[in-house]
């Protein structure tokens, strides 16, 4: 292939965190702020995981990208930019953390805007996005383009980056894939029901070393989504470092924040521009 937006690794790396907090339980309902044990669960992550993820990734000298939440944002001042002091990046995780296909287009709109507004307030450049849950619309990557973003990084259409073509303009698509996703693996909540499972950091770390060493073969962007009230837990931190220290080890990975992953894609033409339409249905065929 002449593609050269992996700047010669066999893998690139991209270390992303969504600082979720409590906003994936309150798009639930609201009722759940009275849950106590809820909420301390949620908050967890930016009180206690994020800063632990951020010492690791000082200590190991290793760039990431954390994707938060307007409302994170806005509720936890000098969050976002205790990030960017850090030499990483915050990018676009929506306002409320309500999946967008959950929202009429006029909703989405708004949310995503609501987002932009917090941070312009904060004076934190946000060049990327990721939709919540991953449910992008078949508006989204439009909006991402509207608003003047580069990046998009919630579809699962390759394993490269990618260009997709909207009317408002081309986005990089920085693709995701529930195999590289903590929710997956650790997310667990009696209520609301936002996962029931609990694996243990060493299967979780074969896994990725797995998927890491197929991705090396074929060149691929390993993009590794975590969360840090959940990897931020004592043996999966420890997880992530030992994941860290084996891409090392493999002398041929590379670690980059999104944006400079996006800014390489952009540049290359070599990367396949796929198109981006929803599928003719027949109701006929395929009631709702």
């Amino acid at each position: 292939m002449n593609d050269t937006w992996h700047g010669g690794a066999a893998a690139v790396v991209a270390l992303t965190f969504d600082v979720d907090a409590e906003t994936p339980i309150l798009a639930h309902g609201g009722r759940y702020g009275r849950h106590a044990g809820t909420m301390s669960h949620q908050s967890y992550g930016p009180d206690v995981g994020l800063p632990r993820i951020l010492d690791l990734l000082e200590e190991m000298e290793v760039p990431a990208t954390f994707f938060v939440p307007g409302w994170v944002a806005e509720h936890r001042p000098g969050l976002a930019a205790s990030i960017v002091e850090r030499g990483h990046e915050v990018a676009h995780h929506s306002y409320s953390h309500r999946p967008p296909t959950s929202l009429t287009p006029q909703e989405e709109r708004a949310d995503f805007e609501r987002a932009l507004e917090v941070f312009q307030a904060q004076g934190i450049e946000i060049v990327g996005h990721r939709a919540a849950l991953w449910e992008a619309t078949w508006l989204t990557t439009e909006l991402v383009a509207e608003y003047g973003l580069r990046y998009d990084s919630s579809l699962m259409g390759d394993d490269r980056p990618y260009r997709v073509p909207t009317a408002a303009g081309e986005v990089i698509e920085l693709p995701v894939h529930w195999s590289l996703d903590d929710w997956e693996q650790y997310a667990y909540l009696p209520e609301p029901h936002i996962g029931s499972v609990i694996e243990s950091p060493a299967k979780v770390l074969e896994l990725w070393r797995a998927e890491l060493d197929g991705m090396r073969h074929y060149r691929c962007l390993f993009n590794l989504c975590a969360h840090p009230f959940l990897s931020g837990r004592p043996g999966r931190a420890r997880a992530l470092r030992s994941f860290i220290e084996y891409a090392r080890e493999c002398g041929d990975v590379s670690f980059a924040r999104c944006r400079d992953i996006a800014a390489a894609a952009a540049a290359d033409q070599g990367i396949a521009s796929r198109p981006h339409r929803p599928p003719a249905v027949d109701p006929a065929v395929h009631p709702d």
